[in-house]
C-alpha cells in the first residue's frame, strides 16, 4: 500500500560532490561580504542609497512639507502680528491726532542747558 515517489530511490544514492568546500558556511558568507557593497563610501552613494529606500525618501518628504508649512505659519503670523500693531498706532493717532508716532530723545527734552536764554 505505500506508494514511493521516484524521486526517492534518487535521493537515496545521492551523495554530495567532494569537490565541495568543507567549510561551506564560511565560504558563503566570504561570497555575500565580497558581493555586498562597503558602507564606505563618498556621501553621495550613501545618500542615493538612502533616498533609494521608498520609507526613507516618504518620510524626507514628508519632513520638508512640514517644515515648509511651518515657516509659512511663522511668516504669517509675524505679519499679522506687524499689522496688529500698525492698526494699533492708526488707531492711537486718530484719537490724539497730536501724539507724537516717535518720541523725542530723553537727553534733549532733559537737558537745561539748551533751555537757557542768553
Amino acid at each position: 500500500m505505500s506508494s514511493r515517489d521516484p524521486l526517492d530511490d534518487l535521493l537515496d544514492r545521492w551523495h554530495p560532490p567532494a569537490h565541495l568546500v568543507p567549510d561551506l558556511r564560511a565560504e558563503i558568507r566570504r561570497e555575500i561580504a565580497r558581493a555586498t557593497p562597503s558602507h564606505r563610501g563618498s556621501w553621495l552613494t550613501r545618500l542615493d542609497r538612502a533616498f533609494a529606500q521608498p520609507s526613507f525618501a516618504i518620510t524626507f518628504v514628508a519632513a520638508c512639507v512640514l517644515l515648509g508649512l511651518f515657516l509659512a505659519e511663522a511668516r504669517v503670523s509675524r505679519l499679522h502680528a506687524a499689522y496688529g500693531a500698525q492698526i494699533a498706532r492708526s488707531y492711537v493717532q486718530l484719537i490724539d491726532p497730536l501724539l507724537d508716532a516717535q518720541p523725542t530723545a530723553p537727553a534733549a527734552t532733559t537737558n537745561p542747558a539748551a533751555k537757557a536764554t542768553p
